[in-house]
């Protein structure tokens, strides 16, 4: 994932503009993917959207799971990690 891909998703689909730096956020969510082996558009929707995972159980009746809530931390965690870095 790019962060131009990050950019387009949340100013076209979202219809808002970044806040955030997307680079920082696509290597994070890069990362993710891979040490989860999961999508990195899903986690991207999760991130952005809450929009639930079902294989990997991270809500629970619209709620977070401890699941759900530790990927979304981790997420943010090498968010910043990136972020700083550059």
């Amino acid at each position: 994932m790019t962060g131009k891909q990050v950019e387009k998703y949340i100013m076209r689909d979202l219809g808002m503009i970044p806040r955030h730096d997307c680079y920082a956020l696509a290597d994070a969510i890069t990362d993710m993917a891979e040490e989860l082996d999961q999508d990195e558009c899903e986690l991207m929707y999760l991130l952005l959207e809450n929009r639930p995972i079902d294989a990997i159980h991270t809500h629970s009746y619209g709620f977070h799971t401890a699941n759900g809530r530790h990927i979304i931390n981790q997420l943010q965690e090498k968010y910043y990690e990136y972020e700083s870095a550059s």
